[in-house]
């Protein structure tokens, strides 16, 4: 096991990972399914996907946690647009650049995978 210090955003978390021998498998079990989200947000103010030619992408595997911003929001470089949970921890995905919100392309509660375009900028 090795650990390591890992810096997301400027927050510092200390992590432990271990090495498994190739095509090694987790015997953990996979949790039950939970149930959908009571309501999504509210899709009139959902642009067309890929509306904007900034994309705003994930930046770890994990689960929308809360969108920060609202399309046609202004937006500076490094503003939280949308928080992403993983592992128990808030992610913040932040705007690479200064902008316009073109499009919010997720709701809370949808699974995404890294690199995953949450939103895009013009």
């Amino acid at each position: 096991m090795k650990n390591y210090l890992i810096t997301v955003n400027g927050v510092e978390y200390e992590v432990s990972v271990e090495e498994v021998e190739s095509g090694a498998v987790s015997a953990a079990p996979k949790a039950a399914p939970k149930a959908a989200p009571k309501a999504a947000p509210k899709a009139a103010a959902k642009a067309s996907a890929g509306a904007g030619s900034i994309k705003v992408a994930a930046g770890a595997a994990g689960k929308i946690f809360k969108v920060e911003a609202k399309v046609g929001q202004a937006v500076k470089a490094g503003d939280t647009v949308v928080i992403l949970e993983a592992m128990k921890m808030e992610i913040p995905v932040v705007a690479p650049q200064d902008g316009t919100v073109a499009s919010i392309d997720c709701n809370v509660g949808d699974a995404v995978e890294q690199g995953a375009t949450l939103a895009t900028l013009n």
